[in-house]
This record gives C-alpha cells, structure tokens and sequence, in this order.
C-alpha cells in the first residue's frame, strides 16, 4: 500500500532536481578542505583494503588448516607455527584497518566541524546585511531555528554521512570485484541485497526528506513560540497566562513530536525490510556454497570467505538508515539554509560606490514619497516631503500616531530606500554613497530601545569601541544619566541584563541617547527618544543636547511639543503629508492642528476630530 507521504501533494513539495545541486553544494564546501578531505577518502580506501584483506586471510587460513588435518597433522608444530603466523598477520591487519579508520573519521569531523563553522560565520554575517524589509518579514525564531538546527543537519552530513556512505560503496564495490573471480553466482547470491536496498534507501530517503522539511518548520513554530514567551515573560505573569502559553507550546510541541514519531516509524519499517533481505542474501550463500563444497567446486576456506565479507557488510548495512536519514536531513536542511545565504539584501551599496564625503552636514528631502508595500494599492505612507536641515539647526517633526515620522527618521540611514524623491547629505544622494559612511555620520536614537546584557560602558560605547572612558562620561552627562550611573556600586561596569531589564524605561532611554552621541555623527535624529523620561529631566537633557549638538543638524521627532518649542523649524505631519510648518510661535499664531495640539497638551482642551486619518501600511 502507498505510504500517504508518497501521494501527490506531499511530492510536489520536494524539488527532485534540486537535491544532487544541494548535495554538491555541501560538498564543495567540504572540499575547501581539499587536503583533509583527500586524506579522509585515502585512509577510508585503505580502511576498506584491509577490512577486505581479513576474509581472504580467514579463507585461506581455514583452507590451510582443512589441508592439516587431511594429512594427518604429522607436523604439529609447523601447523602451529603456520597458525600463529596467520594470526599475527590478521592482528596486524585488525591494527591497520583501526588505525586508518581513526584517521578517516578524525579528518571527517575536523572537516564537518570547520564547515560548520563557515556556515555559521556566512548565515550571521547574511543576517547583518540583510535589509529591514526582509527582517520585517521573517520571525527570529524561524532564523534561529535555520542557523541551528537547520545547519546542524548540513554539518552532520559531512562529518558522518558522508563518509559512512564511502566506506559502504567501497566495501561493495571492491568486496565484489574481489569474489567475482572466486564464483560468479555465489557473488551474485551474495549481493543479491543490493538492488532491493537501493530501491528502500530511495523510497526511505523520499520519506524521509518530506518529513525532515515539515519537522523543521514545525521546529521553526516551536522555537518562535518558546522565544516570545520568554521574550514576554512579564506580560505571561502580568495577566497569569501560564496555561494558554503552556497550552501554545504542548500543541507545537506534539506536532513535532508526531513527525519525529513518523521519521523513526520511517526508518525502522525500511530498515527491517534491508536487514530481512541481507539475512537472506546470506542464507542463500551458505546453502548453495555448501552444496558447491560437498560438490568439490569450492574449498571450504573460499566458503568462509564469501561469509566474512558478509559479516563484513552487516554494520554497514545496518547503518543505512543512518546514511539516508543523514543525507535527507542534508537536503532539506540545506535547502532552508542557503535560501537565506543565496538572498540579496534589498538595501545595498551600488557597484563602485564611494564613500560619503562629510562637509558642512546638510540633509535634504526633496519631494520624497515612500511606501512599504508599493506593490499593494494603499497610499503611499509618505508624500512630497520637502525640508532641509543644516549644522547647528534642530528641526521637530510632530504629528498624530502613522502620519510617517518614524519612517522619516528611518529613511535618513537608508534602511529603506525612497520610491519617489531624493535625500541628500551634503549635496550627495545617499542611495549612491557606502551604507557604511551614511551610517557612521547618522545617529539614530529610537524609542524602542535595545540594550546588550553587558556592562553600562560597553552599551554606551557599542557605536564607537574604541572610545575613551572620559567620551563614555561626556555622553552620559549629556544624557543626564551619569548621576545615576555613579551612585552604582560597579559604576559603567554595571551589568544592565537581557534587554536592560535591570534599568527602568527613563533610564534605558537615556542610556540610548548617551550611545547616540558617542560616535559624534554629523546628523543626530531623535525617534520620540524621551517618551518614557519626566518632564524635568527631560528638560535637563534637552538642554544639555542643545549645547552638545551646536555643530551637527538635529531632528526631533515627538509628541511632546515641549520637545520641539526651541526648534529653527517645525513640519506637521498627517497622513504622509506636511500639512503645517514653521516655527513655533508662527505655527501657533496660524491656529491650525498645531496650536490645537499646543492647547491639549497645555490646558487638557480636546484635539479637534480630524477627518479620514489613516494608519500607514507598514511593519
């Protein structure tokens, strides 16, 4: 009966194709280490000479005993001596084929491991380059799952499969040239196994790699489901969600555990099949071997020949499963893995690209319009945005909540690309300058903020390692987080915890800001960067920005109009759109959303409604 992974739908998940192209693949990058791989497949051939070797030496050497005993044995000590000369001979022989299969499997795991290694390296740095729409997309632990597990499977190929698979065929081919001259027909009953454990090996490594995918993408859901409710474990405990997240994880975690019950069921059927089929092969050896005995057409030594190579074969027969379970694994592990690794980054520097030539540190958005879907028919999350920004000027953006100011500050790095429009920095399209240069002279400091479970010093210097500990002070002080850094007991060495959750939000925005003006950049742009700060303190640190900054243009976006008052100029955002600008006491003096936003927040007075306000279409 057809096994339901063999119908049609499940077949037309896998690319047959593709696996001899993944499988090379994962051979070329074993083969960066061409010297150990050749040294690893010399010492296997030789492990295999010599594991050959010991059924001639047993055949030959029963044969010589059968002769003894026939003459009557009337020299017992040159029959012992001839015997123990044998023995010596298969010690020795024993000892080689050790030695060399040590040596196989020491380069073997020396090559999987270092393989190992690139790849991880390769999948990381590929992480680092790739864009934020592509990570926008994509869950981390779907990333993680493909970086570990998913590069495990690639490396275990190489470091057991591989050459598990070496030693089988070489064993076959050279056992069988070996015997063919001995008795054609008995070779033939002898691997007779062959054809019927090609046809299994196959149909198991179909099986096997359909329910290697889906297992991994289960694997995928059970580490995504494990990272966010560790990620939000104050949440859990907040509203005493225990058993919902415990109920999320039991549903993924049976579900892999039903496919990983699938792929053992898998193996172990298949693999009854090719032990069933080796043991008759065997039966057929011995009993039509001992007729061609008692016929006189063979020796008794060349019987046991045929049946020691047989022996032989039985571990490596036995670890067919593995083999095909490897080489499964291999393909639909690697396929997940260098979907990845063969991605391009959407934001990328142009061929040839120079770096950003800094002078004066003028920004520019002329008539710049941005999606993030353009290929969905939404409105575009920006439209003709128009403004300019040079050293010394702080410019305040203001607006309700998806009017576009974060993807503004978004868009001065290049972290995603306009699709109408220009930004320039000093005269310079950014989108043909290194992505290195426009980052290092671009500060951004967001709201969100991410900190390293690592020391006060080391958080605030991540942009700039090098810094000295009197620039890590400055920033701080500037940041108005250096009194409080001071009264720790380990003061900068201070260790923040995952994700700063020794600090408070206050505290940890600060920390940002203090990052922020490390590396000294020409543009300094503040994502509602003091949300979670007190109104004094953020008074505090609003004056000590504007001395810090008098040389580098500032944008500051916000809710707070406290924030942008003393700001040269101020753009009102709504749907994407300017819809204001000036500067405060202007904008004010107009009466328009501004000055309505001015009184509610000074005086409590509601906002006036505002017709058709739409969320942007992002991530």
């Amino acid at each position: 009966m057809t096994s339901p992974l063999l119908s049609s739908r499940p077949l037309r998940e896998l690319d047959l194709r593709g696996a001899p192209r993944i499988l090379g693949r994962v051979l070329r990058l074993a083969w960066r280490y061409r010297r150990r791989f050749v040294l690893a497949t010399v010492t296997s051939l030789l492990a295999t000479v010599f594991n050959l070797a010991m059924p001639r030496l047993l055949g030959w050497s029963v044969d010589q005993v059968h002769a003894l005993l026939r003459e009557g044995a009337m020299n017992y000590n040159a029959a012992m001596l001839e015997l123990t000369g044998i023995a010596v001979l298969l010690v020795t022989t024993a000892a080689l084929r050790g030695l060399m299969q040590m040596i196989s499997g020491f380069q073997g795991e020396y090559i999987g491991q270092s393989v190992g290694r690139d790849l991880r390296t390769a999948f990381f740095e590929k992480l680092q380059r790739l864009s934020f729409e592509f990570h926008d997309s994509v869950h981390s632990g779907d990333l993680i799952t493909r970086g570990m597990l998913d590069l495990e499977g690639v490396r275990g190929f190489i470091e057991t499969g591989l050459q598990r698979f070496l030693s089988l065929i070489l064993l076959i081919v050279i056992g069988t040239s070996l015997l063919i001259s001995r008795d054609p027909l008995l070779t033939l009953l002898a691997m007779s196994f062959v054809p019927l454990v090609a046809w299994h090996a196959t149909r198991m490594s179909l099986l096997l790699r359909i329910t290697w995918t889906r297992l991994q993408e289960r694997m995928s859901v059970l580490t995504r489901v494990m990272e966010e409710s560790l990620q939000g474990m104050r949440v859990v405990r907040a509203f005493a969600a225990k058993p919902h997240e415990m109920a999320k994880f039991d549903t993924a975690a049976n579900r892999a555990l039903a496919l990983s019950n699938d792929r053992i069921s898998i193996r172990s059927s298949s693999m009854a099949v090719i032990t069933l089929a080796y043991y008759l092969s065997m039966a057929l050896v011995l009993w039509f071997g001992g007729h061609r005995v008692l016929d006189g057409r063979l020796t008794i030594g060349q019987l046991t020949e045929f049946l020691t190579l047989m022996t032989l074969l039985q571990a490596p027969v036995r670890q067919i499963g593995m083999i095909v379970n490897s080489s499964a694994r291999a393909i639909s592990s690697g396929r997940r893995l260098f979907e990845i690794l063969d991605l391009e980054p959407a934001i990328q520097d142009k061929p040839g690209a120079p770096d950003l030539v800094l002078g004066k540190g003028v920004l520019r958005f002329e008539s710049v319009s941005f999606a993030y879907h353009p290929e969905v028919d939404a409105p575009p999350t920006l439209e003709d945005i128009s403004f300019c920004v040079g050293p010394g000027q702080t410019l305040g953006i203001v607006g309700p909540s998806g009017a576009g100011k974060s993807s503004i500050a978004l868009l001065i790095p290049r972290f995603y690309d306009v699709t109408g429009g220009r930004i320039t920095l000093d005269g310079q399209d950014i989108r043909n300058v290194t992505l290195q240069s426009l980052r290092g002279a671009v500060g951004l400091i967001q709201q969100d903020v991410f900190l390293f479970d690592d020391g006060i010093d080391s958080n605030i210097g991540y942009a700039d390692p090098q810094a000295e500990q009197h620039e890590l002070v400055d920033a701080a002080m500037t940041a108005q987080i250096h009194d409080f850094v001071a009264s720790l007991p380990l003061r900068y060495r201070t260790q923040v915890g995952e994700r700063g959750v020794s600090l408070s939000g206050g505290q940890r925005q600060r920390l940002s800001i203090a990052r922020g003006m490390v590396p000294d950049p020409a543009i300094l742009v503040f994502d509602d960067a003091t949300s979670a700060v007190d109104a004094a303190t953020e008074h505090q640190v609003r004056h000590a920005l504007r001395a810090a900054t008098r040389s580098q243009a500032t944008i500051i976006i916000s809710h707070r109009l406290g924030s942008l008052m003393h700001a040269d100029e101020i753009i009102v955002l709504d749907r994407g759109r300017i819809i204001e600008r000036g500067t405060h006491a202007s904008l004010l003096a107009d009466g328009g959303f501004y000055a309505a936003l001015y009184q509610a927040q000074s005086q409590g007075i509601p906002l006036p409604e505002r017709i058709g306000q739409k969320e942007r279409v992002g991530p």
